[in-house]
């Protein structure tokens, strides 16, 4: 069921004068049910399983803003429970809100009447349970709230607050058997009365047993639930680490040997390209450059140096920047032409030679850049 926006606004709007609860109950169903009703409104739950817990917990430091009262619990009842802390001046002023499966207008008035500030009623419902804190906050901020009672009703419930109806069924049969009460006059017990009240008590013994084994079994289906899900939750987080153990000691095999393998093929690269260098520089060291190839090497230089010279003597009144882009055109010349020449006589040679080749052809530059320099100088 959806929440009333109007009182879901006013509730949140109101927040800072309810910020924590006090939620007992003796089932554990009950309980967390409701508990996630108040979290869900950003408010902060303490629990306990019985009444005597809650007066304990009561009497310490903590003060909760608002206690959700269950009606029926072994021991010691809402009624009881309620009547106690209304007694206690320290905790008086806490407003109690009693949850129960009846709403009567009756027993809305009794209940009020020994300090209940209203009724929840079982199981909760959204729209109800915002009902009651918008109105709760409300007369908090407001300072309306009711005052605690003064004196205790002694014909209230005693034992586990369903003697409420008891009281009525015999009141309406004395009025039935033998007319209104009077002052000082006893009513006779007859056969009818008593089996009225014997079945009242029953009734009550009926479903006081009833609560208590319908509390006890969704306790034991709570607890198996949750014994399941945690089962489940380490199946699942040990499943989990498992498979995350397994793709990591895979993943680490496929690095091992993917290491290995890039290992061996970088070695056998470099053990071919070692070879092949060591055959060439072989080959160098037992050949090396011929006569005619450094015949004409030695005449491809002068040329150059002679078309430099003419070059840089015809164009004196151009920018230093042309001409060296102009010379460093004519050392690639050199540089191709040298490697044409080298190719001719060894097809084989390698990326060293032309190396040597390059050097050379930097170093005829390097020394026309600096005759031309002379010369301008």
């Amino acid at each position: 069921m959806s929440a009333n926006p109007a009182s879901t606004q006013l509730l949140r709007g109101s927040q800072m004068a309810i910020k924590n609860a006090l939620l007992v109950d003796d089932s554990k169903v009950a309980r967390f049910a409701l508990s996630k009703l108040l979290e869900n409104r950003d408010m902060d739950v303490s629990m306990a399983g019985s009444a005597e817990e809650a007066l304990d917990f009561l009497n310490g430091s903590q003060r909760p803003d608002v206690i959700f009262m269950d009606h029926l619990m072994p021991g010691m009842n809402g009624v009881e429970a309620t009547k106690a802390i209304k007694r206690n001046p320290a905790t008086a002023s806490i407003p109690i809100v009693m949850c129960t499966s009846k709403k009567s207008d009756d027993f809305m008035q009794e209940a009020r009447g020994y300090g209940v500030y209203n009724i929840l009623t079982k199981p909760p419902q959204t729209d109800g349970l915002d009902s009651i804190l918008s109105g709760l906050s409300k007369d908090l901020e407001e300072g309306t709230l009711p005052e605690p009672p003064a004196n205790e009703d002694d014909t209230l419930a005693e034992d586990d607050g369903e003697a409420l109806e008891t009281d009525t069924a015999v009141h309406l049969n004395t009025e039935i058997g033998g007319g209104s009460e009077q002052s000082g006059t006893t009513v006779p017990l007859t056969s009818d009365l008593i089996e009225q009240i014997s079945r009242s008590a029953v009734k009550t013994h009926i479903n006081n047993r009833l609560h208590e084994l319908l509390s006890s079994l969704f306790d034991e289906q709570h607890d198996h639930l949750k014994r399941l899900l945690d089962d489940t939750e380490r199946k699942r987080e040990k499943q989990i680490e498992q498979q995350t153990t397994e793709f990591r000691e895979l993943v680490e095999g496929k690095l091992d040997n993917l290491k290995n393998e890039v290992a061996a093929e970088v070695t056998l690269n470099l053990g071919n390209e070692l070879s092949e260098l060591r055959k060439q520089l072989q080959q160098q060291a037992a050949g090396g450059f011929s006569d005619d190839d450094l015949k004409a090497l030695k005449d491809h230089i002068t040329a150059a140096q002679t078309i430099d010279t003419e070059f840089w003597q015809t164009l004196q009144s151009e920018a230093v920047q042309q001409a060296h882009d102009i010379a460093r055109d004519t050392s690639e010349e050199v540089a191709q032409r040298t490697l044409d020449l080298y190719l001719k006589e060894q097809r084989a040679e390698s990326a060293k030679v032309y190396t040597v080749a390059l050097a050379i052809s930097l170093g005829v530059f390097s020394l026309g850049i600096a005759w031309l320099g002379g010369l301008f100088g």
